[in-house]
């Protein structure tokens, strides 16, 4: 198998082509000024990665940028600090404030040149209008958690992915999903029998950060510490 054996790159956002991380992490930082206390960034973002995950379980036809404002609150109720609807509300509109990876931009115009570019990913419209932004690319398709009614890894994401791309004439054979997260895209592109590309952005970091650990194991095809290493990946 090769990278020009494709004709698609659907790619996750947020992890892959966006710093959520980052983004997050600096986000908190006022909830986190409040607490008392020094907590480290990773079990920040671990606690944040069980929230999110469970509520978008739970209310999977909510709008992203209302789902971070309840994730906020849950997270002031956890680390006992005084509920502040105002901040709560500043959080969930922050998505677009968070940063890109330094190399996506470029990346994305070498890739455009080669391939279709779709993003299917965990957000808003309204969100991805400001990550869009700091991408300079526009996308072939972009397939929202608003558009589906479900969150990554529901298998219904994925469906709709290759429902929609099916109806303009690719094939799943012709897709290679693109992403950093286990949990949200690999173990669901496995089950979907699309080929994937782990964008392992947080290779010398313990844990799963942002994203909750896969659940069994997970395959993928290609694997490249950043877009740009895919790149040139491609380019040789």
């Amino acid at each position: 198998m090769r990278l020009h054996d494709f004709k698609v790159l659907s790619f996750d956002c947020y992890g892959t082509l966006i710093d959520w991380e980052s983004g997050i992490y600096a986000a908190l930082q006022p909830l986190l000024g409040r607490l008392g206390q020094t907590l480290p960034r990773e079990a920040v973002l671990e606690v944040f990665a069980r929230h999110e995950s469970a509520q978008e379980a739970a209310t999977p036809a909510m709008r992203y940028s209302d789902l971070l404002a309840v994730v906020h609150a849950d997270l002031a109720r956890h680390w006992d600090v005084a509920p502040d609807p105002v901040a709560d509300r500043r959080f969930g509109a922050s998505v677009a404030d968070w940063p890109a990876f330094p190399d996506s931009a470029e990346a994305l115009r070498y890739l455009q040149r080669h391939y279709r570019l779709v993003i299917l990913s965990n957000v808003d419209r309204a969100s991805f209008a400001g990550s869009a932004a700091r991408l300079g690319v526009t996308f072939d398709h972009v397939f929202t958690a608003e558009d589906i009614g479900s969150y990554k890894p529901d298998p219904r994401n994925f469906a709709y992915l290759l429902e929609h791309l099916g109806a303009a004439g690719i094939a799943r054979e012709q897709i290679l999903h693109t992403a950093q997260s286990l949990f949200h895209d690999h173990g669901p592109a496995n089950a979907a029998g699309l080929a994937s590309a782990w964008i392992d952005r947080r290779q010398d970091a313990a844990g799963w950060g942002a994203t909750m650990p896969p659940p069994g194991a997970v395959r993928f095809d290609f694997r490249f510490p950043s877009l740009a290493a895919m790149v040139e990946a491609h380019r040789a």
